[in-house]
């Protein structure tokens, strides 16, 4: 028989600390808490995150600077003058702005803004556009869809 080899007998149960029962009991008076203090009151548990009343990190982390968006969406963002040198009538997807050059890479789905003059009649197909960007695509004629 060795030390680690002992174990209690199967439902043997250790018998719950009586506190506040007098001083033989070996926890009277405060309990095994102490004097005073938060700790040594009744329904002393603070919930977890409590800091004694200051603003908890959980609260104040998001308000500071330099956090990023959970589940930010990433576009390809074109304005609406990058549009100008194409041909009246042009069917325009991310695809066919990658095939004119225009768009060098695909960062996600396709966004346009309304930076720019436009004077030519395009088809456009985008994922989101800015309210200024369907304004100038209307006024030159074109007709826009959300894809």
């Amino acid at each position: 028989m060795k030390l680690d080899n002992l174990a209690p007998q199967p439902g043997a149960k250790k018998r719950k600390r009586r506190v506040g029962r007098g001083i033989a009991a070996g926890q009277g008076a405060s309990c095994g808490f102490g004097m005073r203090g938060q700790k040594s009151r009744s329904g002393r548990p603070t919930r977890p995150g409590f800091e004694g009343g200051q603003m908890p990190l959980y609260r104040r982390v998001p308000k500071l600077k330099h956090f990023p968006l959970v589940n930010r969406k990433s576009y390809t963002v074109v304005n609406v003058g990058a549009l100008a040198g194409l041909a009246a009538g042009t069917e325009v997807t991310l695809d066919s702005l990658m095939a004119a050059g225009i768009v060098t890479q695909n960062d996600g789905p396709l966004k346009l803004l309304g930076n720019g003059d436009l004077a030519v009649k395009l088809s456009v197909t985008a994922a989101a556009f800015t309210a200024t960007a369907r304004q100038k695509i209307e006024a030159a004629g074109g007709s826009f869809t959300i894809a």
